[in-house]
C-alpha cells in the first residue's frame, strides 16, 4: 500500500506565529518546520508499521523547503519545490489514502491558529458549490479525483472540526487548542508525536471504512480577495465573472483546474 503525507506547517504543536505576521515572518518559523518534521516522521513510521510500501511525504508549506528531510524516517520519499503538473505530486489511483499533517483552519474562522486559506494575504474567503472551502477540503477533493480518500488530520481543534463536518468518519489528532490568531494552548510537542504514530496506526487499520471525499461537477466556484484590485484582476485577465469589488464566481469543471485558471 501506498500513502501520501501532505505536511504544512501552521497546524504542528506549538506553532502560534507572531503578532502582525504570517507564520513565515515570525520567530516561530524554525521551530515549526522542525515540529513539522516529527510530525510527518511520526505519521510515515506508523504508515510503514502498518505496511505501507510507499510513503512519500510532500512538503507543501509556503512553496515547500521547510523540512529536514535527513531527519525524516529513510524509507519516505519526499515531494518539494514547486511547478508540478498536479496539486498533489506523485498522487495517482495506486495510493490507499492520504494523510494531512500540521495543515490548519480555512480563513475567517474564529480562534483559528493562522487560518487562511493558501495565501492570508490574498483570499478573504473561497467557496465551491455554496460551501466555505479550506485547504483540508480543496486538497482532499484533488485526491479524490483519484480515489484516494482522506484517512487522518492532525492540527488545531478548529481545523479537527472542520476536517470532521467534511470528512466524516476520519482519524484525528488535536495537537493545540486555538483562542486566536496568534495564540493557543498546545499539547507538549513531543506528547503530541506519539498520539499521531498511533492515530495514523488507527487511521490505517480503518481505512476501508474512509471515503474519497470530492465536490460535485461541474463545480462554481466563489473567491472573495482581500484586496479588490486582485479581484479585477482575476475578472479582466483571467474570465473570472465579477460579483462585487472584491468578489469573483466562475464554473469549473473539476476542482483540478482551480490552479489552472490564474485565481
Amino acid at each position: 500500500m501506498k500513502y501520501i503525507v501532505a505536511v504544512d506547517c501552521e497546524g504542528v504543536a506549538c506553532a502560534v506565529g507572531s503578532p502582525g505576521a504570517s507564520l513565515n515572518g515570525s520567530r516561530n518559523l524554525e521551530f515549526a518546520q522542525r515540529q513539522a518534521t516529527r510530525e510527518a516522521d511520526a505519521a510515515a513510521r506508523a504508515l510503514f508499521d502498518e505496511g505501507a510500501t510507499r510513503v512519500v511525504v510532500w512538503d507543501n508549506h509556503n512553496g515547500s523547503l521547510n523540512l529536514e528531510y535527513d531527519a525524516l524516517d529513510p524509507r519516505c520519499d519526499i515531494a518539494l519545490g514547486v511547478g508540478f503538473a498536479s496539486r498533489i505530486p506523485a498522487l495517482d489511483a495506486s495510493y490507499a489514502g492520504i494523510v494531512f499533517v500540521g495543515y490548519h483552519a480555512c480563513d475567517s474562522t474564529v480562534d483559528g491558529v493562522m487560518c487562511h486559506t493558501y495565501s492570508s494575504a490574498t483570499y478573504q474567503s473561497i467557496g465551491v458549490n455554496g460551501r466555505v472551502v479550506g485547504e483540508l477540503a480543496i486538497d482532499a477533493a484533488c485526491a479524490g479525483l483519484y480515489g484516494v480518500p482522506p484517512i487522518f488530520v492532525s492540527s488545531d481543534d478548529k481545523a479537527v472540526a472542520e476536517a470532521k463536518a467534511f470528512f466524516g468518519p476520519i482519524e484525528t489528532v488535536t495537537t493545540k487548542e486555538a483562542l486566536g490568531w496568534n495564540c493557543a494552548v498546545s499539547k507538549h510537542p513531543k506528547r503530541v508525536l506519539g498520539e499521531i504514530y498511533e492515530g495514523v496506526r488507527r487511521a490505517v487499520a480503518q481505512r476501508e471504512q474512509m471515503r474519497p471525499f470530492g465536490f460535485e461537477s461541474p463545480i462554481d466556484v466563489e473567491i472573495r480577495y482581500k484586496r479588490l484590485e486582485s479581484a479585477e484582476t482575476a475578472a479582466r485577465r483571467h474570465g473570472w465573472d465579477r460579483v462585487d469589488a472584491y468578489t469573483v464566481r466562475r464554473t469549473l469543471d473539476s476542482v483540478s483546474d482551480f490552479f489552472r485558471t490564474g485565481s
